[in-house]
């Protein structure tokens, strides 16, 4: 049976078909090989996650460690859907640099995977509500990625109007996920606990996140926005994600009364 002991193995074969991908987009016609190796990659890492979901007689979503293990995957999948729609060479050199990121977090950070369920988690809406957030956080991560490398670049070249349109996409789909998951979260509150919003500091960061994003839809939908002030707004609201992902644990208002507390 395959458990957390054998992630290292797992890690490093994804990684190294996401460096080599990442090394072929580089290269003149290398475009469909760095697709495939990095798909490869991906595939291999879900294959993990699938034999430890298998392992633990549940979802893998339940500690900090195991939704890393989501974030890696997702933000892989993401820069290869980048680079096949929009053909930015340099997009699969950052996923894989975050995803590698985060595999290494869970490798240096070993976390207790129990198959222990609180009764809460044990709900159809379990699945559904943290697959869609983490899908979504991993768009919002992609967008800012996006949004520092072209800031970056601002200072020597123009920012074409099809690279803002991309990080746009990448916000707007992120949102539409955000808003899903928050729906999806308020209607298991509702039936776990009999009402659909309470204050917790998780539901409260994630709309303070959620408003975040918003903002900057708002203003990119404006047709005298500038680049830099959206790419501030952009960062920004992703210092809120993270503050609803990891920050929350560290708040003294949520110990002892938040589900959504990982080290619970």
């Amino acid at each position: 049976m395959i458990s957390w002991d054998n992630f290292i193995w797992f890690a490093i074969a994804a990684a190294i078909c996401w460096i080599s991908g990442a090394a072929l987009a580089w290269k003149d016609k290398g475009r469909g090989k760095a697709i495939m190796t990095s798909v490869l990659g991906t595939l291999v890492f879900l294959g993990f996650i699938i034999c430890l979901w298998i392992s633990l007689e549940r979802p893998p979503m339940r500690t900090q460690g195991e939704t890393r293990l989501w974030y890696s995957f997702f933000i892989a999948v993401i820069g290869i859907i980048v680079y096949y729609r929009w053909k930015f060479k340099w997009i699969l050199s950052f996923s894989t640099m975050m995803s590698i990121v985060f595999t290494c977090i869970n490798l240096l950070k070993p976390e207790i995977h129990s198959k222990a369920l609180m009764p809460a988690l044990q709900s159809p809406w379990f699945v559904p509500h943290v697959a869609v957030y983490m899908f979504a956080y991993a768009m919002m991560g992609g967008a800012t990625v996006f949004a520092i490398y072209l800031w970056w670049k601002s200072s020597r070249r123009a920012i074409m109007p099809e690279e803002m349109t991309a990080c746009d996409t990448l916000v707007k789909i992120g949102w539409a996920f955000l808003t899903l998951g928050m729906v999806m979260g308020s209607l298991w509150a509702k039936e776990a606990w009999g009402h659909y919003w309470s204050w917790d500091p998780k539901e409260t960061w994630a709309a303070a996140t959620w408003l975040g994003y918003l903002i900057y839809i708002h203003y990119r939908s404006h047709p005298a926005s500038r680049n830099t002030p959206a790419m501030i707004i952009l960062i920004f609201a992703f210092l809120l994600l993270q503050m609803c992902w990891f920050g929350i644990n560290y708040l003294p208002a949520a110990q002892g009364n938040s589900i959504h507390v990982y080290n619970m």
